[in-house]
């Protein structure tokens, strides 16, 4: 049994199996050098651009909106974003982004091989997280979390710009098969985070969670649609009880979670209001909030609706 076929076995409390992630939203202290850090280093195309605000992406749906808050400031140790991820298609896109990465001399965090997926962590012009991402084949994942614990490595750069040799097309930015993969939380309570993603939400937990090591089950939670690595993550690796953070804090206003129906979202506004949790109808969708006050656009997927 595969990771995927093993947590295909959804219940009616599950969320159904084709959502998945859309764009991000962030305040910033400066759009100009956001946006340009986005394009000149991770191969975005501007999308628009309207006074202080801003789209990016690969070309097709927006995967990052940017608004300049004047006095906007970064306050480490809150809750909030850890990372986001940007999935690219192909190792090839990865290793061209490798590849510019150093030829700018971009500073990164680390690359890991997730045995899921390959991985380059930098951070932005702002300290936002980046994780650039490229699944694995889905029968080459790891059917446990003693598997996955187990063949768990770094990854080496060479291993990454060997995709070079894969085409002799020049690189162009990111392809437009590039997507939000997952979202990476820093949350001042686990359990209340989980109940809000597992129980109301009802992203289910990859693999066997309650079997994973203490040390990770303890502090951070995998969850997922349809049998994916994970959509969402979160942690409590700024500490238990953690503070959010302030109104003039840059960083994640929320990120998008895409349903393919207006049943399914009905389905979980009813879900929502029957836990009490308030949310606000915009017109991008129903903003609700986490425990942490992490923001949570749920909306129609573009391509389905």
């Amino acid at each position: 049994m595969t990771f995927t076929e093993q947590n295909t076995n959804t219940t009616n409390t599950s969320i159904h199996p084709a959502t998945h992630m859309g764009h991000v939203h962030y305040t910033v202290a400066d759009l100009e050098r956001q946006a340009a850090f986005y394009q000149d280093i991770i191969g975005f195309k501007l999308h628009w651009q309207n006074g202080n605000a801003a789209g990016l992406g690969a070309g097709g749906h927006d995967l990052l909106r940017l608004t300049e808050v004047p006095g906007a400031r970064e306050v480490p140790g809150t809750t909030g974003l850890y990372h986001t991820a940007f999935l690219v298609p192909t190792r090839w896109d990865l290793a061209h982004l490798l590849k510019r990465i150093a030829e700018t001399r971009t500073p990164i965090q680390g690359l890991s091989n997730h045995l899921t997926h390959h991985a380059i962590y930098l951070p932005d012009a702002e300290g936002n997280g980046i994780e650039l991402a490229w699944d694995l084949p889905q029968a080459q994942w790891p059917r446990s979390y003693a598997e996955m614990m187990a063949n768990h490595r770094g990854l080496h750069p060479n291993e990454v710009f060997s995709a070079l040799e894969d085409r002799e097309e020049e690189w162009q930015g990111v392809s437009e098969g590039t997507t939000v993969g997952h979202v990476h939380l820093h949350v001042d309570d686990l359990d209340a985070a989980r109940h809000f993603y597992h129980d109301v939400l009802g992203f289910d937990y990859p693999l066997d969670f309650e079997n994973a090591p203490a040390q990770l089950r303890n502090s951070a939670a995998f969850m997922s649609a349809g049998g994916y690595h994970h959509h969402i993550a979160t942690n409590t690796w700024q500490g238990e009880g953690a503070p959010q953070p302030p109104a003039d804090a840059t960083g994640l206003r929320y990120f998008t979670v895409l349903v393919p129906d207006a049943d399914e979202l009905a389905r979980l506004k009813a879900r929502l209001q029957a836990e009490g949790i308030a949310g606000e109808q915009t017109d991008e969708g129903w903003l609700i909030h986490d425990p942490a006050r992490n923001g949570v656009m749920l909306t129609l997927d573009p391509g389905t609706s």
